[in-house]
């Protein structure tokens, strides 16, 4: 008697995540050909070394490129432990996290956009690898996957507002550690102050926002316990010096004081920065809450970090790994069009094709090239001016908060 053959489920080959693995192993390769060095996992390294020494946090000047610190000292406690691992596994186990995180931050971002699709999360990972931002990151081995994957589950697990304990821990302690994604609080504060000025009770966005005060507050205070005077070094000098963490002109900044460095030709661009940072942030987070309150939570997210990185004195192109949601949603919602540019303009890896190094060439841009070096931050800012009405598409529904 011949045995029947098992059902075709059980014999399907997962494609989907077999194609991403070679892509991930492919990745790798490159990498290791291009002789990546993970410097910044290097100065998160030494940071965990100094706070074992005692020594000077903010005196810091790691690796041969003499980076300082400029993460608040809670980052630093959280990387004590890396100085006891040899240097080329903590560079393997980073990289292989940051390529687990990838994975979930792309089934996350898909969460937000209303795409339940399992399978896809990998077909998107395996390309989303390849693009700049994402590239960049495990290049220099750093935690922008992490914050933004903590972001994310934060403000994608509770979609129909109820009352939930962790409500606001994913921002609170993604803010502890590096303090741009606090604008998320902000926004969810704004929100809710704007629901009670049309009559209702600001709930859930000021309970959320409530909690990620907390949860930003309580991991700061035992920053201050442990490191009272890194803590007070940074909290009353360091988080006001800009220039610490590199030249506003740099051509990898793409926030708005980089975008005015290169334009104006100048390396502090104070005054118009100051300006425009304050309008940009005023109406950004504007269109992030009328998104919000209309119950667009995909496009109130998305144009809240969008914002963040815009404002923010530096917003590197690593940062930017933001646009992977936002290619998502662009696309998910019929702007195929504003979706396939926004796609070129973080695979093209423009920014590199743009001069810079010793001599500070980005102050004398012109033509293509002071073009080119804002691509970024264009990008960003024409998405502010999509979402300010944004149409859902007609098959998918995204994550919706109800008051």
């Amino acid at each position: 008697m011949t045995e029947s053959a098992p059902p075709a489920a059980h014999r399907r080959i997962p494609v989907a995540p077999a194609v991403c693995l070679v892509s991930f192993g492919v990745f790798c390769a490159a990498q290791r050909a291009a002789r990546v060095s993970l410097v910044d996992l290097m100065v998160y390294r030494a940071e965990g070394a100094a706070v074992r020494a005692g020594g000077d946090l903010y005196a810091l000047r790691a690796t041969a490129a003499h980076l300082p610190t400029t993460y608040p000292p809670f980052a630093a406690l959280l990387f004590t432990p890396l100085p006891l691992l040899d240097t080329a596994l903590l560079r393997a186990l980073a990289t292989a996290g940051n390529l687990a995180l990838l994975v979930v931050f792309v089934r996350l971002s898909l969460r937000l956009v209303g795409h339940a699709r399992g399978e896809t999360a990998w077909w998107v990972a395996a390309a989303a690898v390849w693009c700049e931002p994402v590239w960049t990151t495990l290049r220099y081995g750093q935690i922008n996957l992490l914050l933004a994957v903590m972001v994310l589950w934060d403000l994608t697990r509770h979609p129909a507002g109820g009352r939930d304990r962790w409500a606001g821990a994913g921002l609170g302690l993604a803010a502890a550690v590096k303090l741009t994604p606090a604008l998320f609080g902000v926004f969810l504060l704004a929100t809710g102050l704007a629901d009670r000025l049309r009559g209702g009770r600001g709930q859930p966005w000021l309970g959320h926002a409530r909690g990620a005060a907390v949860a930003f507050a309580v991991p700061t205070l035992l920053a201050a316990a442990v490191l009272p005077d890194d803590s007070r070094r940074f909290w009353t000098d360091a988080v006001f010096r800009a220039g610490r963490a590199g030249r506003a002109e740099d051509t990898a900044n793409q926030a708005l004081r980089g975008v005015l460095a290169r334009l104006l030709g100048t390396p502090d661009p104070a005054g118009p920065w100051v300006l425009c940072a304050a309008l940009a942030a005023a109406l950004g987070l504007t269109v992030a809450v009328r998104a919000e309150l209309r119950g667009r939570r995909a496009w109130a997210v998305c144009a809240c970090a969008v914002t963040a990185l815009l404002v923010s004195p530096v917003s590197w192109t690593h940062h930017w790994v933001w646009c992977v949601p936002l290619v998502a949603l662009l696309w998910t919602r019929g702007h195929r069009a504003a979706a396939l540019g926004t796609l070129l303009v973080f695979c093209s890896y423009v920014p590199w094709w743009v001069p810079h190094g010793p001599g500070r060439p980005e102050l004398h841009l012109g033509g293509p090239h002071l073009l080119l070096s804002v691509l970024y931050g264009a990008a960003g800012a024409l998405f502010l001016a999509l979402a300010r009405t944004p149409s859902p598409g007609p098959a998918c529904s995204e994550v919706r908060v109800r008051p």
